[in-house]
């Protein structure tokens, strides 16, 4: 859904250009990489996809626009995309943010060079940003869990944050948002998505997951093609704690789930 609506917006970038900004006349990323020797050594504005993926090797580029797969993850760019230098941050706040990447509809300004730049100066084209504006303004939508008490025999998330130690190799009983994207597994406090739905994303410092029963799944919010499972559950299982577990070694806390329910 995100790779059609990106493809979809291209004409409507196409009939607001020209029209002018806060950083003047615009440009469209075709336009340039047509013909990179008329815009060598020039300032320039350009409209185009922003993509930004961390790794080896890093990708900061602005394209034609983003294909990626129905839950928003592994975003590549399209056509012949510049490598951007010094894009600022702060921009990235309100773009889509599907968990590998950071990517949106961006006007930007800056001096356009041809050589080989990036990554093993594998592009051919770049621009050093010296500002940049939102062309897609993404506005996200959370449900979160409250920080109460869930009643006898059971420990609330937020305590098993505040005082993981005294939880550690228990089993236990506990509330909050099961996440699912084929990549990470876990367990939060909330989750946020798009105002459409797409792209969900946990919210606060999550729980590593594991053996989450999957025949609970189709009692959550199921992306195409199961690309991603979200949803308010009662867990219970044993929790662990000490860092080092799941993707990449970066969480704190492990449950490993013998039951779960799907919450309403």
């Amino acid at each position: 859904m995100i790779a059609l609506l990106l493809l979809i917006s291209l004409p409507l970038l196409a009939t607001c250009g020209g029209q002018g900004s806060s950083l003047g006349a615009s440009l469209y990323v075709q336009n340039v990489t047509a013909d990179p020797a008329a815009y060598n050594g020039k300032e320039i504005t350009v409209d185009g996809a922003y993509l930004w993926r961390p790794g080896d090797p890093t990708i900061s580029v602005l394209a034609l626009g983003i294909h990626t797969l129905d839950n928003g993850l592994d975003a590549q760019p399209l056509g012949d995309p510049i490598w951007l230098e010094a894009f600022p941050a702060d921009v990235t706040s309100n773009m889509h943010r599907p968990g590998d990447a950071v990517y949106g509809f961006v006007r930007v300004r800056g001096q356009f060079a041809t050589g080989n730049f990036g990554p093993n100066g594998s592009y051919p084209y770049q621009i050093t940003v010296t500002s940049a504006e939102l062309i897609e303004q993404v506005r996200r939508v959370e449900q979160k869990i409250k920080d109460a008490p869930l009643g006898e025999g059971k420990v609330s998330f937020f305590e098993l944050q505040r005082n993981p130690a005294a939880y550690n190799g228990q089993t236990i009983t506990t509330q909050g948002y099961y996440f699912w994207n084929s990549l990470i597994y876990v367990l939060a406090e909330g989750v946020s998505t798009e105002e459409d739905g797409s792209s969900p994303q946990p919210l606060g410092s999550p729980i590593w997951m594991e053996g989450f029963p999957p025949d609970v799944s189709p009692n959550l919010n199921v992306g195409a093609n199961n690309s991603y499972v979200w949803g308010l559950v009662e867990v219970t299982g044993t929790f662990q704690t000490g860092g080092g577990f799941g993707r990449d070694g970066a969480y704190q806390s492990l449950f490993t789930v013998t039951s779960a329910t799907a919450l309403k």
